[in-house]
């Protein structure tokens, strides 16, 4: 079985709105398949995650995805598998991955969610 197959656990910020309106989206392109996917709020999680080796802050900062061998992947490399399982959003996916794209992508990411988080405060 490679990353690409078997069940993902998702950990996102519950109390973000576009996080929760991203994973609806997601959910609606990816349909009901037997490769599903199980979204974990990570809101009063901290042991929980830090169990799993997941950094409650960083949690927070950027996406984190296990795979059905139990690692996690972080950051664009969480967003590249889950896009990935769903055949809409494979050409992002691939996109995404690009040297070019990704570490811009990565720096826009991160302005968004620093803004996003100072925001909460």
């Amino acid at each position: 079985m490679d990353i690409f197959s078997g069940k993902l656990t998702v950990f996102y910020d519950g109390a973000c709105p576009v996080c929760i309106r991203d994973r609806r989206w997601y959910e609606k392109l990816e349909g009901r398949t037997e490769d599903s996917v199980e979204w974990l709020d990570i809101t009063g999680r901290d042991q929980e995650l830090l169990q799993q080796g997941i950094d409650p802050d960083q949690a927070l900062r950027e996406l984190h995805v296990k795979d059905a061998q139990g690692h996690v992947h972080r950051e664009m490399d969480a967003y590249i598998l889950l896009m990935s399982r769903v055949t809409a959003l494979k050409p992002l996916a691939w996109l995404i991955a690009l040297p070019v794209i990704r570490p811009t992508l990565a720096w826009l990411y991160h302005r968004w969610v620093a803004r996003r988080l100072a925001s909460r405060s």
